[in-house]
C-alpha cells in the first residue's frame, strides 16, 4: 500500500490507467478502471469528476451498511475501496444453474439494505451484485444510488430475465415475501 501512497503523491492525486500499469486490472466500464492494490483494497480511477464525486458521495452514504464496501480513501480521481474477492451474481446463475432460496434472501436483503441506508435507488444489476468468497453480498457502481428514484428493482428483473432466471426469482420473491411480490407486480410484465 506505501507503494501506492508514493504514486499517488508523486502525481499529486492525479491517476490514470497508465500510472497503473504495474498493478492488475480487475475491472473497466465506461464510469472508470479498478486496479488491485492487495488482497483487501482496491482503487478506481474515473475519467469524469461528476461521476467520481457522485460515486464518492454514494460510498460515503453506504459506509453504514454492510452491502456497500468499505471506503478507505480517495484523491482527485479516485476512491481507495475494499476489494470483493468473489463472483457476480450473472456468473453465480450461469455456473451454478440455479437460483437457490440462500441467493434470493441475500439479494433481498441486499435490496432492503438499499433502502435502509437511504439510497433512492433500490436496484442493482446482476453484474453489480458480488457475493465474497466468505458468502457476504454487496453491491458495487452505486453512483447513481442517490440520485435516481427506484424503489422497484427493474434493472435486477431485466437482468434476471436476459439470464432465463426472473420467473424463478419472482415465485420465491413470493413464497418468501408476499407483501413485496404484491408491490412489485404492478411493474412486473
Amino acid at each position: 500500500m506505501r507503494e501506492f501512497e508514493r504514486l499517488a503523491a508523486k502525481n499529486k492525486g492525479i491517476l490514470s490507467p497508465q500510472i497503473m500499469q504495474d498493478y492488475q486490472q480487475v475491472g473497466k466500464g465506461a464510469d472508470g478502471s479498478v486496479y488491485r492494490l492487495s488482497d483487501e483494497w482496491c482503487v478506481k480511477i474515473y475519467p469524469k469528476e461528476e461521476t467520481f464525486r457522485k460515486e464518492l458521495d454514494a460510498l460515503i452514504w453506504g459506509q453504514k451498511s454492510p452491502v456497500v464496501p468499505r471506503l478507505y480513501g480517495h484523491g482527485s480521481n479516485y476512491v481507495v475501496i475494499e476489494y470483493i474477492n468473489g463472483i457476480t451474481l450473472k456468473k453465480y446463475l450461469k455456473d451454478n444453474k440455479h437460483f437457490s432460496t440462500e441467493i434470493v434472501e441475500k439479494v433481498l436483503y441486499l435490496l432492503d439494505e438499499l433502502k435502509k441506508v437511504g439510497f433512492t435507488r433500490h436496484d442493482a444489476e446482476v453484474r453489480h451484485i458480488l457475493f465474497s468468497e466468505k458468502g457476504d453480498i454487496k453491491v458495487i457502481d452505486l453512483k447513481r444510488y442517490l440520485m435516481t428514484d427506484r424503489t422497484v428493482p427493474t434493472k435486477l428483473l431485466t437482468g434476471l430475465d436476459k439470464l432465463g432466471y426472473k420467473k424463478e426469482f419472482l415465485e420465491q420473491v413470493k413464497n418468501l415475501q408476499p407483501s413485496r411480490y404484491k408491490e412489485w407486480e404492478p411493474f412486473i410484465d
